[in-house]
Parts: C-alpha cells; structure tokens; sequence
C-alpha cells in the first residue's frame, strides 16, 4: 500500500509504478530477491492519492493541501500594506504564485478588494465598444453630453485598467490594489508581469506605484485550522480507502468537495488537469474555467460581479433593458462575528449595481425599532471586507416581543426584502403582521458554529483559527519546560465544534464537549493516558474544554484535578480565552464565504420580490419558500425555509440535532492516541459525475 502527496506529476508517476508493480515482482523473483510467496502475497500495489499544491491547481477537489495557508500569508502581506498605504494616493501590485492556474489571485481579490486581477485562465478581453469607452470618457470628465458612436473598435486591456483606476480615483478611493498571478496572459498568450502592469499605469495616469513579489512567503508559515483539519480528514480518508482496496480496486484521490470527503479516480483527476492546460493552450477560455471546477467558476464570477464599473444613472439587465429598482435593507441580530462586514459589502454593492436602494440598519432589533436606518452608497462599504467585528452595529436582543414595532418600521421605511446576517426568526409572525410578508433571507454567522440548515456558519473559521494560534503560542511559551499540561476553555455555549476542531487542529489529548458525556471515570482515565504519553518522552499536553461541557466538571475542577493528580510527573495551567476568540481579522475562508453568500441572496431576493408582486406593486411574500436561510450542506450552497429547520432545532441548548463534525470525534481521539474507531461518511465518484454537478450549479 502506498499514499501519494504531491501534484499531478508525482500522482502521475505513482500510478506508472502501480502498474510496473508486477514486472519489478518477476525481476526481484528471478533474481532470487524474493520468495515465490512473497511475490504471491504483494502482488498488488494500491495508491491512494492526495493533493499538496498551493496554487489549488489539480482537478477533482475544491481545497488541495496548503492552499488556504499560502492565502492566509497573501491576505496578510495585503493587509499589512493597506493599513499605512491610505497616506498615499498610491497603486500597489501584488505578484502571487500560479504559473498555471489563477485560484490564489482569484481569491485573494476577493478577500482584499483588490481593483483588478490578472489570471492565467481569464485573460483580460481585447475587443471593446466605442461606445463604452465614450461612456467612460464621458463619466469621467463629468461632461453634460456624450456622443456614443455604434461602430466596435479594438482596446488593449491597459486602456481598460487606466480607465478603471481613474474612474475610482476620481470617485474618492486612495488606493487601489491589483493582483498579478506568476502566469498570467493575455488572449494572445503573451505574459503579463507585474512589471508591465507597474509600467502601464506609471506611463497612462503618472502615478506613485508599487511592486510587491511575495514568492515563497506564500509557502511558509504555520498552517491554518482549515489545512490542519484537511490534512487529517484526507490522511484518514486515504487509510480507509486502502483497507477497503480489492485486487480490481482504481487507484483515487481523497478529494474535497464542498464539505464531503470524496474519492475520484486518479487518472482521471489528472487527464482533466491536463484538459485544463490543453484548452488554454486553445485558447478555449471558457472551458478552462468549467474543467476548474465549481469553486473557481464560482469564486471569478462573483469577483466579477463586484468589480463591476458601476452604471452612470440606472441598471441595465444582461439584454440592456433597465432594471427596476427595490429597497432592500440588512442588518444584524447576535453577537459580532467576523465575515459580517464582508457580507454587507458584497450584499450593497451588488444591490446598487442592480440599480435596487440598500438601507443599513444599525444596532439589530433596537436600531430597527429606534428608526436608526440609513440609506448606504457605493463608498460607504469601501474597505470594509478585511474588517473584523460588525460595522452596522448588532446586539443579542431577540426580536420576542417586539414584533409590532419592528412591523411598523419595515413599513415605515417600504423594506421589500430583508437580509440578517446572524440570527432570528421573523417569518413566523407574517399571520399576524402582513409587514413580514416579504422575502427574508438569513446567514449564519455565529463563531459557535451552532446554527441548524449549515455546516459552517460565517465567523466560525475565524474563531477557530484564533484558538488554534493561542494553542500554539500557549504551548510555545512552555519550550523549555519539561512535562506541563495545558487545560483551555473555549466559547461555544452548549455547541463543542470549536474545542472539537481546534482540538483536532491543535493536536490536543482532550477535548471535552456537552453533546459528548463524560464522567469522573473518563476524566481519570484521560489524566492516566497523559501520565503514560510524559513517560514516553512527550513534554507538553493540551487539553480543551468547551465552556458548558458539563455544569460540575467546569474548567476550574478539570484543572485542579490533573494537578492533584499529575502531582511528580507533570505541572498543570489554566487559561479562559474568553473574547478573544470573536476578535482577530477574518480569514479569507470567512471573507470568501460572507461574499459569496451575501451575492447569493440578492439574486434569491430579487427572484422571491418578482414572482410575490402584486398587481398594485406590493409585495405579498407568504410561502415558506420565501423565508430562508443560506447555509453550505454537504456539497453545495442550499436555501432552506426556516420552517423547515425547526423540526432540526434543539430549542433548550440552543443547537443543532444533527451536527456532522461529530464524526471527526474519533479521529481526534486516534491521533491522541487513544482507543477509537474512526469512519467518516464519505462518497465515491467519477470525474463525468462530478462534471454535471458543476454544470448543474454553473
């Protein structure tokens, strides 16, 4: 048996062994190496795959290994520059790895705003109207006519990223962003460098710009929790799939897709990888982006889709007849999590695109019934997706009780349809208020994770990531201490996903959780397991605690008793990470995750508005469909009627009834070294199957 980390080249040569297998057996027979028995008994090599690549560039799996680290240490280089560049009206170009594939540019403008971005699978169009760039003159000199003539003409794209720029400029941005993958080009396939696009806009619009190559810091670093959990979910993955293995069994990839660990077989994977650099080598661009797969078809189009030059007055649908305009609102109910900012950003802007009014309102359900709602613009958001907390403001006031008021408001303030980014439940009183009869749309966003309808709530991989960087700084700062253990509590409520999964990502030797009982018993044994892995030779153990594990076995009791019990044989500590854990600046997984959703819910929102008009223009929204939330299930993002998740509620702890990380307890417990059998509920497909599910979502 063998497992296979790297790319496409080294999974290739893997399977070219797999089958020389028996030819080396016969050649080690004949020459006396092995026994005829021997040969009998390894006659067959089984492969097992998986894939480390930072570019993200093998297809088959949405998330190869490493790459949401290497976008970890692009968002931060960003970050760092954007915090002291707004002194400057300056134009910063950012080089990022991807000789071949575009998915770290693609994502990393997502996660930045960054202005443009240049890819290898999407090179920039050539061929733009007259009428357009007339249009553009026209915006931009404020000029009181504009002659649009009809004849096209041919525009090389640095006119169009010139003209970008300043229309930005001249909107009142300071800085502007452009991102440059290693292999990007132009339809023609020739490069263009971060050099080139420095110089274009230099020469163009004589301005202060700046190169920022980061190469192979994109390769260092901690890993994140995401590839933490990756690596561990795939490796158990990839032993499973071995001991399953017949002698007829296909060589696979352990593959993610969506949150479901996949099997796909391995050539197939890499013929379609190949297909990728064929049809760009044919310059069928679009095909590249489809043989990408789902997440990075998704990932363009809604960079595309902010990025967006806006309208001069009104909107205008994909046939140029103009858009009519709704009033949409959003606002917040729960506590702040990270990736809220995100989702409001993308959600007005795309509004505004479409030509629709976006009302803020701020401080949740107080500052819907204290009136405090402001009409927001373009700029107001600018920035605003690698903020964390929540700049609209919002409050763990539940709208209980407060139905009539908030009623009076929506119809005050002609709300159409109504985003919440957290929580809350408004749908059920639409019998008794007609005002809630409109579309409602709901995104998680809780770093406890706790929400029913989704797998990952927004702020959650934030959170997890906090824990997992305190853990590892925790356990640092007891390098040249022999034999100490460390007993940390977690946030969460009654929900154990964050000391779950920050246990598996953090290498813990415990982690205890209220949907998983334990009783003295198991705390004794645990405190006898630690004792034997310190005579072993380990130096350092890490034990977490979600904070309403158990009301008797708090964190205080769990500390003093590995203390007691420890007594000779290792020292004990206790930390409370409180608050901290809701602070931080998003990943990209939550600025990604915000964005993408927040897009999601203006299409669904116009959808529900247009089928519920009524003939005298109001909106008559009663149907459970119309009240949802947007959560990611297994593969896919999924609308659900909240009336349907009530029945998946546990009402008394607040979580869901059904919560699929449960399934990585017993890894979590292998890796530790303990007892534990470990299956996680996996698939197996074809490549063509894989292929429609893209085409279907596409």
């Amino acid at each position: 048996m063998n497992v296979v980390i790297g790319g496409d080249g080294s999974l290739t040569g893997a399977n070219l062994f797999r089958q020389e297998w028996g030819s080396l057996l016969d050649e080690l027979l004949s020459t006396g190496k092995i026994t005829a028995d021997q040969r009998q008994k390894y006659g067959v090599l089984h492969i097992a795959g998986m894939v480390g690549s930072i570019d993200n560039d093998f297809c088959g799996t949405d998330m190869t290994i490493g790459t949401d680290s290497a976008l970890h240490r692009i968002i931060e280089a960003i970050d760092a520059i954007v915090s002291t560049a707004y002194s400057h009206q300056r134009t910063f170009i950012m080089e990022v790895m991807g000789r071949h594939c575009g998915y770290l540019a693609v994502v990393a403008g997502l996660c930045a705003e960054a202005d443009h971005i240049f890819i290898p699978e999407d090179p920039p169009k050539n061929d733009w109207p007259k009428r357009y760039l007339a249009l553009v003159a026209g915006l931009a000199s404020e000029a009181d006519f504009i002659f649009i003539p009809e004849e096209p003409a041919v525009v090389n794209w640095p006119l169009v990223l010139c003209d970008k720029i300043l229309q930005e400029r001249n909107a009142g941005q300071r800085l502007n962003i452009i991102i440059v993958a290693e292999g990007a080009i132009d339809r023609d396939g020739n490069p263009i460098t971060a050099e080139l696009v420095r110089k274009t806009v230099v020469e163009q619009l004589n301005q202060d710009t700046r190169i920022t190559v980061l190469g192979h810091v994109q390769r260092g670093g901690n890993p994140s929790a995401f590839d933490r959990v990756l690596g561990c979910r795939m490796g158990a993955e990839a032993v499973m799939a071995l001991m399953e293995a017949k002698e007829d069994t296909i060589p696979c990839v352990v593959s993610l897709d969506g949150n479901q660990a996949i099997r796909v077989p391995l050539m197939e994977c890499v013929e379609r990888t190949q297909a990728v650099a064929k049809a760009m080598a044919e310059k069928n661009w679009d095909l590249a982006v489809q043989l990408r797969g789902r997440s990075f078809a998704r990932n363009l189009e809604t960079y595309k889709m902010l990025t967006r030059l806006k309208p001069p007055k009104e909107s205008f649908d994909a046939e140029g007849r103009p858009v009519e305009g709704f009033t949409m609102a959003v606002m917040h109910i729960g506590a702040p999590a990270c990736g809220m900012n995100a989702a409001v950003r993308s959600f007005v802007r795309n509004c505004i695109y479409r030509g629709d009014t976006v009302l803020g309102i701020h401080d949740g359900v107080e500052g819907l019934i204290a009136g405090n709602i402001k009409k927001m613009e373009w700029s107001d958001v600018t920035g605003w997706v690698g903020q964390g907390g929540a700049f609209l403001g919002t409050k763990r006031t539940l709208p209980e009780g407060k139905f009539a008021k908030i009623a009076s408001k929506l119809n005050e303030f002609k709300i159409q349809g109504l985003l919440i980014i957290g929580g809350g439940q408004l749908a059920d009183q639409r019998a008794n208020f007609p005002e809630f009869c409109i579309p409602l749309v709901v995104i998680p966003s809780t770093i406890s994770n706790n929400v029913p309808g989704t797998e990952f709530s927004l702020g959650c991989d934030t959170g997890l990531n906090e824990i997992t960087e305190i853990c590892d700084r925790i356990r640092q700062s007891a390098q040249g201490t022999k034999r100490r253990v460390f007993v940390i509590e977690t946030m969460g409520g009654y929900c154990g996903y964050l000391a779950t999964v920050a246990g598996l990502a953090g290498g813990s030797d415990a982690a205890y959780i209220y949907e998983e009982k334990f009783s003295i018993k198991d705390l004794q044994q645990d405190v006898y397991h630690m004792a034997s892995k310190m005579a072993e030779g380990v130096q350092r153990g890490l034990i977490l605690r979600n904070e309403k594990a158990s009301e008797n076995y708090n964190t205080e009791f769990i500390y003093r008793l590995y203390s007691e019990e420890g007594k000779g044989l290792f020292s004990t500590r206790m930390n409370v990470l409180g608050h901290m854990q809701q602070g931080g600046s998003p990943t990209p997984f939550d600025r990604n995750m915000g964005t993408k959703m927040a897009a999601k819910c203006v299409e669904w929102m116009v959808d529900q508005i247009k089928a519920n008009r009524q003939p005298d223009g109001t909106i008559r929204a009663a149907g459970a469909e119309s009240a949802c939330l947007l959560g990611l299930v297994r593969r896919q993002y999924s609308f659900t009627p909240v009336r349907e998740l009530i029945a998946e509620t546990n009402f008394d702890q607040r979580i869901p009834k059904h919560q699929w990380w449960l399934k990585l307890r017993p890894l979590l417990r292998i890796l530790a070294k303990h007892d534990s059998t470990y299956e996680e509920e996996g698939m197996y497909i074809t490549v063509e199957e894989e292929m429609q599910s893209d085409a279907a979502v596409l």
